[in-house]
């Protein structure tokens, strides 16, 4: 049974790699690759916070993870506009 899961995860991979060829890739400059892992990084590390903010339940942490999220939200808004 894992046998099958597994060749149809990779049939859905075969697939979607195909449909990437057909579209043009998007060259990106060095400026614009580092600012997309900076972004990436950030929304990460959002999801991490967002992640641990579900479980806590002390109530100075949940503080804390809220003004981390706060500033993760603000720097992704700055690097989207960038």
């Amino acid at each position: 049974m894992a046998r099958g899961w597994e060749s149809k995860s990779v049939e859905a991979q075969q697939a979607e790699a195909a449909e990437d060829t057909k579209e043009p890739k998007k060259r990106l400059t060095a400026e614009q690759a580092a600012l997309l892992r900076q972004l990436e990084g950030v929304r990460l590390s959002r999801k991490r916070v967002l992640q641990q903010l579900e479980t806590t339940h002390d109530p100075r942490h949940r503080e804390l993870l809220a003004t981390a999220l706060a500033e993760l939200d603000r720097q992704i808004r700055i690097l989207e506009q960038a």
